[in-house]
């Protein structure tokens, strides 16, 4: 399951969407650092096609996990090439430009 957070301010409409078993979770390589926030991260507990809807609408998202990613990658919404790994934990954002 995904765990999936819903902010909206004006006419964005920001996503938080993470791998449930993540939650919670600190990842930090180098320089680089995820922390999975539950604060952020957890809100609704939905599968791929929910997170298709989702992303659609998105302006901007914050995807962290492979399932999360994988879908955002598989609709076009991600290039695979702009995904970065913390620990072996992909971690992908988008904004749309409207």
């Amino acid at each position: 399951m995904i765990s999936i957070k819903i902010y909206k301010q004006g006419n964005d409409i920001l996503i938080g969407a993470c791998d449930e078993k993540l939650l919670g979770k600190k990842f930090t390589e180098g320089k680089l650092q995820i922390n999975v926030s539950k604060e952020f991260y957890d809100g609704e507990r939905i599968n791929t096609d929910t997170l298709k809807r989702y992303l659609e609408d998105a302006t901007i998202a914050n995807l962290v996990g492979e399932i999360a990613v994988k879908c955002a990658i598989e609709l076009g919404f991600i290039d695979p090439e702009c995904v970065i790994k913390i620990k072996g934990i992909p971690h992908a954002q988008m904004v749309r430009m409207i």
